[in-house]
């Protein structure tokens, strides 16, 4: 069974998480980004204890908040925690004005399924700082 539940300092996070990306964050930097979120929320399967995914938002709690991170490891993916992870953050963040993420193009029908909507924006990315190390 997977329970879901935000995110505290000490819960052991699993390996495999930013499967893919060229500068991942060491589990110490990943710990640091959950605990400097506005909210975060994670699985965790019930057998291991092992968070088994999480999603984030950075918020100035009032107006806005951004969803940076929404990740499940790989063994987990196609079991819907993405999709529950996805409505417990929205559903937390319901009074909000703006409730903004940017995904890849093959996500947008997952998104737009939680009841989100394409809009322009516009980033920078300094894949240097990937990892979060300085």
């Amino acid at each position: 069974m997977i329970q879901f539940r935000r995110f505290e300092k000490g819960m052991e996070l699993g390996d495999g998480f930013f499967e893919g990306w060229p500068h991942p964050p060491d589990k110490e930097t990943h710990e640091k980004i959950l605990e400097n979120s506005a909210l975060a929320i994670v699985a965790i399967d019930d057998e291991t204890g092992q968070v088994i995914g999480f999603v984030n938002a950075i918020s100035d709690g009032v107006h806005a908040a951004y969803i940076p991170l929404l990740e499940v490891l790989p063994s987990y993916r196609g079991r819907g925690v993405g999709r529950k992870l996805m409505e417990k953050i929205l559903h937390e963040l319901r009074d909000l004005y703006m409730i903004d993420l940017v995904c890849n193009e093959d996500l947008v029908s997952f998104y737009k399924d939680m009841g989100m909507h394409p809009l322009r924006a516009m980033g920078k990315r300094n894949y240097e700082a990937q990892s979060g190390k300085k």
